[in-house]
């Protein structure tokens, strides 16, 4: 949700803020700006669209020169996306200029006791309130401008993660946060400093970064290093430096010509990477030290409540079946944006499972508050070490998936399914629910799961067959039943992310309570039909479906014969336990989507209006 970069140091800042913008821009993309000071006074550039159209812009705007600066990638907000909306924001005297990601919510009535007192502003945002709001403090009280920020903050409600700067000081640049993500990256002599909303943009000059903690601010110096300080009470924060354990490699594209499609690639290793030193199969024994840890606060559970958002919700369905099926346990999922609204029952004896690709996401972190101010066990499920929800959490796994830059998740379903997989396996032992022979042949079935996904995306010339028959619908449907229910919802949730045609997700017998009513001949549903789990009776829904001149798209298992003779296409994957076969139905579903998105030209890495992380409500 917006992303972040500034550099201030003895390199020249333009490129490096560029090419970050760029590596940042899953995170928003309806405009862009950058700020940068060329000794004497800023140059500012800004307009709606991409950073592609920015790049343009500054070379006939502005010279770039300079060894400070600060750049923006826009998700809007507060204003409809345009040039004057766009970030960086300057303040009335034209010596302050900021970047902001989140939304302050209180900026109306600030923008008003500005305006009396004579300030005037140009743009519909929240973000334009806030710089001028911290040049007021700072001209009332004659404050630097690292207290003038603290002051400011301190009267604002909201979120945020902001960078500004003032000419007048130019050798430092003052950054804070509140639910959305900043991070420091450390030059080799700490001579240099870089500022992103994720470590991407600095990678290739050093591996060494500070994150800040939530209602943390620091004073970036050039030269002279970094003070981290508390918000609220100004108090100083030691300074973690911690080294990064990604790679350049993992966020270019590799030769695909789409992260979404190399990301659906890569989940054979993802898969292997989230479960390599967990799952030990010779010794019949999963390994996780989070659950080892709090073994007594899941075995104890009254219930495990599942919170997430989108995606990472689909996955907490499937693992509401894995739980109760081997570890009997009772398992409700929870969407974190209802959740966190609706007064829930929280007991102490709950355990409360956050899943999250991003680890940043605002309402799941909410949620989690929430749920410890009631006293319930919180385990974080997320991809991103270091981020809010892993620091946030009482104890939690990663899922090891590499970077997602995708704004449609993939491998972030699939190894969320692994990571849960292991945890209830590992339960349902504990709690003797599940026989030593079973556990072994899950054991062994889920580590051949990636050469399983391998032979599964062999079937990409067919998909891409399917896709250009029915890129020209206007509504899909998609149905399953099962652990295969949430894969229906997941597929139409990837259709509907990427290549914007309606799609719906149903348990294949909810058909008939009304869905069955949308179906004739130019209506094409894909059912997931393997032959683990209710089998005949989404045969019988196929033939229903068939009655009414449906178009079917069946996902089956390897060597169907049945569903073959009543389908009109069919996509095969290979066999495995019912359990985990969302791990294998959800990839011709995920090929589906992006091969239809391709063949109508659409931006498939960059959805229109849905950013990768949404760090704001």
């Amino acid at each position: 949700m917006c992303g972040i970069v500034g550099y201030i140091g003895p390199r020249k800042a333009y490129p490096i803020i560029i090419e970050g913008l760029k590596r940042l821009e899953y995170r928003g993309y309806d405009s862009a700006g950058i700020a940068l000071f060329d000794g004497k006074d800023l140059k500012v550039s800004k307009t709606k669209g991409k950073v592609a159209d920015l790049e343009a812009q500054v070379e006939k705007e502005i010279t770039t020169t300079g060894n400070v600066g600060i750049g923006h990638t826009r998700w809007a907000t507060h204003g409809v996306p345009n040039d004057v909306n766009s970030h960086p924001h300057v303040s009335n005297s034209g010596n302050l200029v900021i970047i902001h990601n989140g939304i302050i919510e209180n900026y109306e009535s600030l923008k008003l006791e500005l305006i009396s007192r004579g300030y005037t502003f140009k743009s519909d945002t929240d973000t334009e309130v806030l710089v001028n709001l911290i040049e007021e403090i700072q001209k009332q009280d004659n404050l630097k401008l690292g207290k003038a920020v603290q002051v400011a903050l301190n009267q604002v409600i909201g979120a945020y993660a902001i960078a500004v700067f003032d000419k007048n000081k130019p050798e430092e640049i003052v950054v804070a946060r509140l639910g959305s993500p900043l991070a420091i990256g450390i030059g080799d002599n700490d001579d240099e400093f870089f500022i992103a909303s994720d470590a991407s943009p600095f990678l290739e000059y050093t591996k060494n970064a500070v994150y800040l903690e939530d209602e943390e601010m620091a004073i970036i110096r050039f030269h002279k290093g970094i003070k981290i300080r508390k918000i609220k009470d100004d108090s100083v924060v030691e300074t973690f430096v911690q080294e990064l354990q990604i790679n350049l490699e993992q966020i270019e594209k590799g030769g695909f010509d789409h992260f979404m499609l190399k990301e659906i690639h890569e989940q054979p290793k993802a898969i292997t990477d989230t479960y390599r030193g967990r799952l030990l199969r010779n010794e019949a024994i999963i390994k996780m030290a989070g659950v080892e840890d709090n073994m007594k606060k899941f075995l104890n559970a009254n219930r495990i409540i599942i919170v997430a958002c989108g995606t990472s919700w689909h996955a907490g369905l499937v693992a509401e079946y894995i739980f109760e099926d081997l570890a009997r346990i009772p398992v409700e999922v929870e969407y974190a944006s209802e959740f966190r609204y609706r007064n829930p029952v929280i007991n102490e004896d709950d355990v409360v499972i956050a899943i999250s690709q991003s680890g940043e996401t605002a309402d799941t972190l909410a949620a989690i508050k929430l749920a410890k101010s009631k006293g319930a066990f919180v385990f974080g499920v997320c991809n991103v070490v270091g981020s809010s929800i892993a620091r946030e959490s009482d104890a939690g796994a990663y899922t090891h998936a590499g970077p997602e830059i995708g704004v449609a998740s993939t491998k972030a379903f699939t190894t969320q399914i692994t990571v849960l997989t292991l945890i209830a396996l590992r339960l349902a032992r504990a709690k003797g629910t599940i026989s030593s022979s079973d556990f072994r042949t899950h054991l062994l079935e889920l580590e051949l799961i990636p050469k399983k996904v391998e032979k599964a995306l062999e079937s990409d010339d067919n998909i891409k067959v399917i896709s250009k028959i029915y890129k020209d619908a206007k509504n899909f449907l998609y149905l399953g039943r099962g652990y295969n229910f949430p894969v229906a919802l997941e597929g139409a949730l990837k259709l509907k992310e990427i290549s914007y045609i309606h799609a719906e997700g149903y348990p294949a017998a909810e058909m008939k309570h009304g869905p069955i009513a949308l179906i004739d001949e130019n209506m094409p549903i894909a059912v997931i039909a393997t032959k683990k789990g209710h089998y005949e009776k989404v045969v019988s829904n196929i033939q229903e479906i068939k009655s009414r001149k449906g178009k079917i798209i069946g996902i089956v298992t390897e060597g169907d014969t049945q569903v073959r003779g009543l389908a009109d296409h069919v996509i095969e994957v290979p066999e495995t336990l019912e359990s985990l076969s969302p791990l294998l139905t959800t990839i011709p579903l995920q090929l589906l989507s992006y091969h239809i998105a391709v063949m109508l030209d659409k931006n498939v890495d960059q959805p229109r209006n849905l950013a990768k992380s949404v760090t704001v409500e």
